[in-house]
């Protein structure tokens, strides 16, 4: 009969550093859903949506590759989509390449809600993050969320590179 094996129990440094990210990705993503709520009337998670489209190549993307550069399933997009879409900020039509697969254009309107959107959302962004940052800590923090992102998703786009690549080719 086999023994269970004794837990890996985090050690004092480990532990504060756990809180501290713990706290990180409950607070940071509250705290720019109010930022966006209340200046623009978008959810974060909308925001991403159109601001990823804006970034790439006429402005369209699979539905696919879109909701993992949100970071969102499949079926939460699609209903994020479908409120852009009535809000005449988005365009959901058959891949003309592959019929199988639908993609997200975003609209001249939702190109202007983004830019009237950016300054507002960058100016928390930068508030909440980079102003407490040093320049070497913020390249430290680009560095450590690649690899944790990479230890939980081996094939996230952050760490295969597929967002950088989506964004070059604009």
């Amino acid at each position: 009969m086999e023994t269970p094996q004794e837990p890996r129990w985090l050690d004092d440094e480990e532990d504060q550093a756990w809180i501290a990210l713990s706290s990180l990705v409950m607070r940071l993503p509250a705290a720019l859903d109010a930022q966006l709520q209340g200046d623009a009337g978008l959810s974060h998670f909308e925001y991403q949506v159109m601001a990823g489209l804006s970034m790439v190549p006429e402005r369209t993307l699979r539905m696919s590759e879109l909701a993992a550069f949100a970071e969102g399933s499949l079926p939460r997009l699609s209903q994020v989509v479908g409120r852009l879409e009535k809000r005449g900020w988005v365009a959901r039509r058959p891949d003309p390449t592959d019929g199988r697969y639908t993609v997200a254009t975003l609209t001249d309107e939702g190109v202007d809600k983004v830019v009237a959107t950016a300054p507002g959302h960058v100016e928390a962004v930068r508030t909440y993050v980079f102003d407490a940052l040093t320049r070497a800590q913020v390249r430290q923090l680009a560095t450590l969320g690649r690899r944790i992102v990479g230890a939980i998703d081996p094939q996230h786009p952050l760490v295969t590179g597929t967002v950088d690549r989506l964004r070059r080719k604009k």
